[in-house]
């Protein structure tokens, strides 16, 4: 019986993964990952690189890519709730520009694996939180690029109206339109 149940999204290689939580009187336990058990719902990325970021309400960090070493993420939050966005970027694509959208929270443990070849950005809804990523290739400075959040050729429907104010870096506030 598997410990994770793979979801695949309306975009080919998006997938939101629920891990099988094993909850008692104690708290609950969980698998994060499993190589194995990915590679067998046909996920076959290998990570190399953990990133940890700490955000407070109303971060909003993205939409971030790499146009060097592009890389595949395994997002999860590990504390509070954001509100996760990935686009599809790859030119080839039935789906190129498109978005989708989900809420992780420390609750339901959710996760998302946005392949190679997407921007991807949150919106920090709870007080704080905490958020993983698993990479499948190494950060490289050189490469980093994104896209402004409020891109009207996204149409993103970010739930603006459930923060007290939207904070953003002066690096994102630049970013240009897709």
């Amino acid at each position: 019986m598997s410990k994770f149940e793979f979801i695949k999204t309306s975009i080919d290689g998006l997938y939101l993964i629920k891990p099988k939580l094993f909850r008692d009187d104690r708290g609950y336990f969980f698998e994060s990952y499993s190589k194995k058990e990915f590679f067998d719902a046909g996920l076959k990325m290998e990570f190399v690189q953990d990133n940890q970021s700490f955000s407070k309400q109303g971060v909003l960090r993205g939409l971030h890519f790499q146009t060097i070493n592009s890389q595949g993420k395994l997002v999860r939050v590990i504390k509070g709730e954001i509100f996760d966005v990935a686009v599809d970027l790859r030119k080839e694509s039935s789906t190129y520009g498109s978005y989708e959208a989900f809420i992780l929270n420390e609750e339901n443990q959710n996760q998302l694996y946005i392949p190679e070849g997407f921007a991807h950005g949150f919106l920090t809804l709870s007080d704080e939180a905490i958020i993983n990523y698993k990479c499948t290739d190494y950060y490289n400075p050189q490469g980093e690029s994104g896209i402004i959040f409020d891109d009207s050729t996204l149409g993103i429907k970010w739930p603006l109206d459930k923060v007290k104010k939207v904070i953003l870096s002066e690096k994102d506030r630049c970013l240009p339109k897709l």
